[in-house]
């Protein structure tokens, strides 16, 4: 029976402190979210840890993830040089990564940047705004969306990313289940869930929503990079995105069951998708 127990680890990090946890044992998988922390991955992780060692942290600032100044600017350099300074501090062995929603974004910024670290890039609906043809209309309103949070507050905010998006389910710690939103006017989330949303209004959502992928550092990198989509999530602004970076890349979206999040919805379908998709690479 394969190993699939996990550890906990903290590294410290240039203005940060992560928290990091491994499971099972084989090739190394990292998986990124932004803002989704490790209990996002939750279902799907016990099931790669049958043979991979999969990787899953915290992002800086999010849940026991902490950082010496919440009010410092975020920008997607530094959230991408912590997963540089995490895959280091694992070792020299270049890992298989998988990246969804602005974890998409990390890693295809973390395979420019440091592609002797990535083995195989998995960008799952990656929001690149800047990829589309209505890009000046999307990023004014994003800037509206961290407008309306500052000035408004976090509800507000939220109704007009759910309106800008069409993502309209939100992550629901530390019990893994999910809440699905049908009347934003009703939803009132945990503690842990308005101090996620407060961090990813603040300093993630625009560095990851706004990034413009080096196309031609993708194409040139050896270590292949596959697009994904959500089958369920046509025509929302990640997916959307996905097609477009695919495009860019010519190459093709890769149907993965589910929305935006169908790992946490379909986790065994969608880990049998994604086992696949690393086979193929490999």
């Amino acid at each position: 029976m394969a190993n699939t127990d996990s550890t906990t680890h903290t590294l410290d990090v240039p203005g940060a402190r992560l928290c990091y946890e491994t499971h099972g044992s084989g090739p190394l998988l990292l998986l990124v979210g932004a803002p989704m922390g490790s209990r996002g991955f939750a279902t799907i992780t016990p099931l790669l840890a049958e043979d991979h060692t999969v990787v899953t942290y915290d992002p800086r600032g999010i849940l026991r993830s902490t950082v010496d100044d919440p009010a410092r600017e975020g920008t997607l350099e530094v959230l991408t040089d912590d997963v540089h300074r995490l895959l280091s501090a694992l070792g020299t062995e270049p890992a298989y990564v998988f990246g969804n929603s602005g974890g998409a974004a990390i890693g295809l910024d973390l395979l420019t940047r440091h592609p002797e670290q990535v083995r195989a890039l998995v960008a799952h609906e990656p929001p690149l705004m800047e990829l589309l043809p209505d890009s000046a209309q999307l990023r004014a309103a994003a800037d509206e969306v961290y407008d309306t949070y500052v000035n408004v507050g976090r509800n507000e905010a939220l109704k007009k990313y759910a309106a800008l998006t069409g993502v309209e389910r939100f992550s629901r710690p530390p019990g893994g289940g999910r809440h699905e939103v049908t009347d934003l006017d009703s939803f009132t989330p945990p503690d842990d869930v308005r101090a996620i949303l407060d961090r990813f209004f603040l300093h993630i959502f625009r560095p990851t929503a706004c990034y413009a992928p080096d196309i031609a550092a993708l194409r040139a990198a050896s270590a292949p990079v596959a697009v994904g989509g959500g089958t369920t999530s046509k025509g929302q602004l990640s997916h959307r995105a996905a097609v477009a970076l695919a495009g860019r890349l010519g190459t093709y979206v890769v149907d993965f069951p589910g929305d935006h999040t169908g790992f946490q919805g379909e986790p065994e379908a969608f880990a049998a998708t994604l086992r696949r998709v690393l086979t193929e690479t490999a």
